[in-house]
């Protein structure tokens, strides 16, 4: 299991909530990314830092949004499956880019935001 699953898993079992500590991780992510856009966060390695978080993030969730055992609607786990194919993609293209990352970074943070919200709203 990869490092990020592992912690992520333990933390999980410590809160004892795991919509919320989604959202923290979701949130959180969205801060990193946020910093690089604003401007707080300019060398290089400081940016592939805030994407890799979020890409590994996005990344254990697809992986466990896609374990057999998840009991997950089919319609949720395939909304999940395609923001994590969706931002796995976008964030590999601002990897690879020449532009500046901070102009396309808006809509991983908004994604990250949004999904957030929806979780603590279900939560209460």
């Amino acid at each position: 299991m990869h490092k990020a699953a592992k912690v992520y898993a333990k933390t999980a079992l410590a809160t004892g909530n795991p919509r919320e500590l989604e959202a923290q991780l979701l949130l959180r992510a969205a801060a990193k990314l946020q910093a690089v856009k604003d401007g707080d966060v300019t060398a290089d390695d400081g940016i592939e830092s805030a994407i890799r978080y979020n890409r590994r993030l996005w990344l254990v969730f697809a992986d466990a949004i896609g374990r057999p055992e998840n009991p997950l609607p089919r319609e949720i786990k395939q909304n999940v499956a395609n923001l994590a194919v969706f931002v796995l993609k976008h964030s590999m293209s601002i990897e690879t880019s020449t532009e500046p990352a901070t102009e396309r970074l808006g809509v991983l943070i908004n994604i990250n935001r949004k999904l957030a919200a929806g979780l603590r709203a279900k939560a209460a």
